[in-house]
């Protein structure tokens, strides 16, 4: 298992760019809307993993009452995994459910699931597949 990205919440994609331009030499190597998120997100590459900023499209999505609560910062953590149907299947059994009951469309074409933060000493997890 390899750490597929670090989610980041912003207000701004735009505004935030430029830190991690001049600050680390990022740039934006994908870039699309997850209308199911009411999210916008862009993705950064850091060496093996990327930055995920994702930035809220509306007042009702969790990016967005993550903003109001919270302010910008650290979102998640994703980690790669195989099989996330059995995945999920396991955790469940092991008392740990996702959030969700199945896997749900992600961004970059994959499939995801969140743990509870409760979980997971207060991160909120993601895990990833990807269909390729």
């Amino acid at each position: 298992m390899t750490v597929d990205h670090i989610g980041i919440a912003v207000e701004s994609i735009e505004g935030a760019l430029p830190f991690y331009k001049k600050a680390l030499g990022l740039e934006a190597v994908h870039r699309e809307e997850v209308p199911t998120q009411k999210v916008r997100v862009a993705f950064l590459q850091a060496g093996e993993t990327a930055l995920e900023l994702l930035e809220p499209t509306g007042p009702e999505g969790a990016i967005a009452k993550f903003l109001k609560t919270k302010g910008p910062g650290l979102h998640h953590v994703a980690f790669s995994v195989q099989d996330l149907g059995g995945r999920m299947k396991r955790l469940a059994q092991d008392g740990l459910p996702a959030l969700e009951a199945v896997p749900r469309p992600g961004a970059r074409g994959h499939r995801v699931c969140f743990l509870h933060p409760k979980r997971a000493q207060g991160v909120l997890v993601e895990l990833v597949e990807s269909h390729g």
